[in-house]
């Protein structure tokens, strides 16, 4: 999983830096012919005041966030030192075996697949990635082909680019700071969207390796699974808008104080120092809010320049211009910004959420689809190129368009689930 919330690796900052130029590039010449042809004499000063303004905010939302994000990877620490990772890898061995048939039965880097995905499922960054990074170089070890994507290294990286994550710290987090009366609120929105995308990504790469999916075992996991996604839309579908939002708020934050005391008595039966596991994630917390302040920044900037310069308006007017022509309701389109750049940058995405929530408002539906879109998949092409370039594969064979494929059904899920649960 991206660890851009404090970080940037080469390949993110090269993506990145190209959208950065376009932003202020695009934004100028716009500007420069609403002046020059329009008459315009207030946009340059709008594109001015953009930047002190976005700047100011990217501070005030990265001083916000300590707290909370201080709490969370405390939380998060304690689970860690606890076996919970180890706990998860256990539950989802029967399925991986099922899904990674190239893998020799026993091999060391199923218990580094396992552990990685367990350790993404609970939004461990630091832990998931160095695992990631080592169950690559085991599966470069089985590859025939040193230069080519085995099949396990593909099905292993579009489970890490479909982003199934249990607990999307992060954007609870940045839901409390921008306001939201409810952070909680779109929990169960992103958990049902992110099973789509991971179930689409399964059966996607499933279908060109070849690997039968009609087994007991993932026949009884997957579907159960979706059987449960299922109820749980179709309870929800027969609720009120109301009714709906108390039983989704009330749910999510039982799970999740449910998720911090197991947490807890795990760290207590390993017979950890919660308390110093804690304060040890904690400071990882404080660091990280730090760490973050020039990278919001940058983005925020360049994206209100964008946004003054009239460049952002012309770009969704556009979208929701052509969603009306086929007859279809164009409300989501606003947000359509952060599913774009999701795939591209794990940084830019999180600007164009956290841009969505401030012009829309937090609790607007723009603003809560946004955070599902941030939430319901992974940085696709920051993934490919890290866990690739790691080994040195060059030739990725299916691995892009089956990525790709499980981010589509993620956006088309959070959009279908956004207007059930917000519409």
């Amino acid at each position: 999983m991206c660890t851009s919330e404090n970080s940037c690796t080469f390949a993110d900052c090269m993506v990145l830096n190209y959208i950065w130029i376009a932003f202020f590039v695009i934004a100028f010449v716009i500007a420069l012919v609403k002046l020059v042809f329009l008459g315009d004499f207030e946009v340059f000063p709008a594109m001015m005041d953009s930047t002190f303004s976005s700047s100011k905010t990217a501070f005030e939302i990265s001083l916000g966030l300590t707290g909370v994000l201080s709490l969370w990877l405390g939380i998060m620490k304690i689970g860690e030192k606890g076996g919970v990772v180890n706990v998860l890898a256990r539950l989802l061995s029967p399925v991986f075996v099922k899904l990674f048939p190239d893998i020799p039965k026993g091999h060391p880097v199923t218990g580094s697949i396992f552990m990685n995905i367990a350790a993404n499922m609970l939004g461990l960054d630091n832990a998931a990635t160095p695992l990631g990074l080592k169950a690559m170089e085991q599966l470069q070890d089985l590859n025939t082909k040193k230069d080519t994507a085995s099949n396990p290294m593909i099905m292993f990286l579009v489970l890490n680019t479909s982003g199934l994550t249990l607990i999307p710290i992060s954007i609870l987090v940045y839901r409390a700071q921008m306001g939201a009366a409810q952070p909680t609120d779109i929990f169960i929105p992103i958990l049902l969207a992110t099973f789509c995308s991971t179930l689409a990504g399964i059966i996607i790469t499933s279908l060109f390796q070849k690997i039968n999916l009609l087994n007991r075992t993932i026949l009884l996991t997957l579907g159960g699974a979706a059987l449960v996604v299922a109820a749980v839309i179709w309870g929800f579908g027969q609720l009120d808008s109301v009714l709906m939002n108390k039983v989704s708020t009330s749910t999510a934050n039982i799970l999740l104080m449910t998720i911090i005391i197991a947490f807890i008595l795990a760290g207590v039966r390993k017979k950890v120092n919660v308390y110093d596991a804690f304060i040890e994630g904690a400071k990882d917390g404080f660091t990280t809010a730090v760490r973050i302040i020039p990278y919001l920044v940058a983005i925020l900037v360049g994206i209100g320049v964008f946004r003054a310069s009239g460049a952002m308006d012309m770009l969704i007017d556009g979208i929701r211009w052509s969603v009306d022509l086929v007859g279809m309701n164009s409300d989501f389109v606003g947000a359509l910004p952060t599913a774009l750049m999701k795939p591209l940058s794990g940084s830019g995405a999180r600007g164009m959420m956290v841009d969505a929530m401030t012009t829309y408002g937090a609790d607007s539906f723009i603003g809560r689809l946004s955070c599902i879109f941030q939430g319901s998949t992974d940085t696709t092409f920051y993934i490919l190129a890290v866990y690739f370039g790691s080994v040195g594969i060059v030739k990725t064979r299916h691995a892009v368009a089956c990525g790709l494929l499980a981010d589509l059904a993620g956006i088309i899920a959070a959009i279908f689930i956004a207007y059930l649960f917000f519409g």
